[in-house]
């Protein structure tokens, strides 16, 4: 169990809580009567630059080399194959840094190597995306200027420090208008603060159940259901609360999606926790990337978009044994949610089976959801197996089963 992916969270969100006082006060001098969009951009991919050296230190380079081939790029190729090939150099690269980094005897203590992964899979989401964008004709990119004033935005996009190591993914479009016409609104802040606060809570209550689940864990045993729901509950509040604080900074920057459209809000966080429907928690969890697969690769897939979507899904995650699994399971589970609520939904007849029905559903995908966290968060074989011969890969032997028959 990749427990040091907690260690990497609390690594990230003690950056991003350090720079979300620079990015509150660049978001209250940075306005038009005070500097020009030219110094924004500079601002922005300068802090970018200094927060990517300080955190990663030497690994920095493996995240300049791919941006900066990226931005040549997209200003050189044609619109009709820029997508194939930003898509394929980025995906090359960060395939290559996967298998690199992690061919390396690890340090627990050291979280550089994992930090910039991170950095260059949020690099990745961005390339492909304005690529998409030019490809598609939404983007152009002022052929009409001099190399120098096409490019800085681009770079000011793919290395600003708001959303380097993370954050939910914002379009070229929206950051060019949020960076040249900026809106100075104490209402940013005010939600920036919510959101910190929001993060805190859910970092306190994190801390106070790790102590009573480690109980559970070794009363019930390592492969109990007990143990596999208590370990992935863990994990969530730690991913909630680093996506709350990813959108507090770059709400404090004036940067960041339109409202609704970013990676967790409090009303998601209800339906993650509540919903009965193993499909919509993967719509809804991590909602910006979810949206960015189904542009990438769902809507473009023409046979067996869903199972594409997951399995590119692994290798973009990096291709370990436990998130392949992991993900190849969470496309059966889910082709297998639509088809077994239709069955049910045909038979519950009263308001009684009803209930009973959005019930048993309701723990049945908090425990699929559990499985496949905690087998994506999984990284040896053994720990697979183990994983694998526990008591909950009933469950969804049980929904592949239903999958067959249905």
């Amino acid at each position: 169990m990749r427990w040091a992916e907690l260690l990497i969270l609390g690594t990230v969100a003690s950056y991003q809580l350090a720079a979300l006082p620079f990015a509150a006060l660049l978001h209250r001098l940075c306005t038009p009567r005070r500097c020009s969009p030219a110094a924004r951009y500079v601002s922005l991919l300068a802090g970018g630059c200094l927060l990517a050296t300080v955190s990663t230190g030497g690994y920095a380079a493996l995240l300049f080399i791919p941006a900066a081939a990226s931005v040549l790029l997209l200003l050189l190729a044609s619109p009709a194959r820029v997508h194939s090939w930003a898509f394929g150099l980025q995906m090359s690269w960060q395939t290559l840094c996967h298998l690199g980094l992690r061919s390396q005897v690890p340090d627990p203590q050291d979280t550089r190597p994992a930090v910039v992964l991170s950095a260059i899979m949020l690099l990745t989401q961005k390339v492909t995306s304005v690529a998409l964008d030019v490809h598609e004709g939404t983007v152009t990119l002022a052929p009409g200027q001099g190399v120098l004033q096409r490019a800085l935005p681009l770079c000011s996009y793919l290395l600003s420090f708001p959303a380097l190591l993370g954050g939910p993914l914002c379009s070229f479009r929206r950051f060019q208008a949020q960076v040249e016409f900026p809106l100075a609104s104490r209402r940013r802040l005010g939600a920036a603060g919510r959101r910190c606060l929001c993060a805190l809570a859910l970092q306190a209550l994190r801390a106070a159940l790790e102590g009573p689940l480690a109980a559970v864990q070794g009363r019930a045993g390592l492969g109990s259901v007990l143990s596999v729901w208590a370990q992935a509950l863990l994990f969530r509040l730690a991913y909630y609360s680093q996506w709350l604080l990813d959108e507090a900074l770059v709400e404090a920057a004036g940067l960041g999606p339109e409202a609704g459209q970013g990676d967790v809000a409090g009303s998601d966080l209800w339906a993650l926790e509540s919903t009965n429907r193993v499909a919509v928690f993967a719509r809804t969890w991590n909602r910006s990337t979810s949206r960015w697969l189904r542009r990438l690769v769902f809507q473009r897939c023409p046979a067996r978009p869903l199972l594409a979507t997951f399995a590119f899904s692994a290798w973009w995650h990096g291709l370990q044994p436990g998130q392949l699994f992991g993900f190849l399971c969470w496309a059966l589970m889910v082709e297998a949610d639509y088809r077994l609520h239709a069955f049910l939904r045909a038979r519950a007849a009263c308001c009684a089976a009803r209930l009973l029905c959005y019930g048993a559903t309701w723990l049945f995908t908090q425990l699929i959801v559990s499985y496949v966290l905690v087998a994506v968060e999984t990284e040896s074989f053994c720990e697979l197996r183990r994983l694998w011969a526990s008591p909950i890969s009933v469950l969804p032997l049980a929904y592949s089963l239903a999958l067959l028959l249905l």
